[in-house]
């Protein structure tokens, strides 16, 4: 087997027509082995083209999602990181929460030692929300830098 058919061995999405999901689909999430995880480093995903619906009205807000985190066995594989970024284009949820969920799902998935998700929004209605979320691991030094960023986050 070569290289980078064990690179991809198990990753669906990668190589694949790009099939888009009409709501919210957790499950397209894929991840694959970091090949470091004794060593601390940062992983920077930026999504300037997010959409999701606001639940009361129904018209779309325009955001970018900018994730970071240091990884711990597995990484999250970008193209279903987009698939599943995207499927929040027909999902309603506030800003808010949007970028709550989106924390918890890559929590969930990949197990990180630390991670944050910030959403800045474009402004509607003459007010622009910049959610923040964040989570290190409990009981270690990434809990400790969460309380931390999360004290010290200089808001837009």
């Amino acid at each position: 087997m070569k290289q980078t058919e064990r690179a991809t061995e198990g990753l669906l999405a990668l190589g694949k027509k790009t099939e888009y999901a009409n709501d919210y689909a957790p499950e397209v999430l894929e991840t694959f082995a970091n090949k470091h995880p004794d060593n601390d480093y940062w992983v920077q995903f930026n999504c300037p083209e997010f959409t999701s619906l606001c639940p009361i009205t129904g018209q779309p807000d325009f955001a970018e999602i900018k994730i970071l985190y240091i990884p711990g066995e597995r990484m999250v594989e970008s193209k279903s990181l987009k698939l599943y970024l995207f499927s929040f284009r027909n999902h309603g949820d506030f800003h808010e929460d949007c970028v709550n969920v989106i924390m918890k799902d890559l929590v969930r998935l990949m197990d990180p030692k630390y991670i944050e998700v910030v959403g800045i929004f474009t402004p509607r209605g003459g007010i622009s929300i910049y959610p923040y979320a964040n989570y290190g691991r409990r009981g270690t030094k990434y809990a400790e830098l969460a309380e931390r960023r999360l004290l010290d986050y200089q808001m837009r």
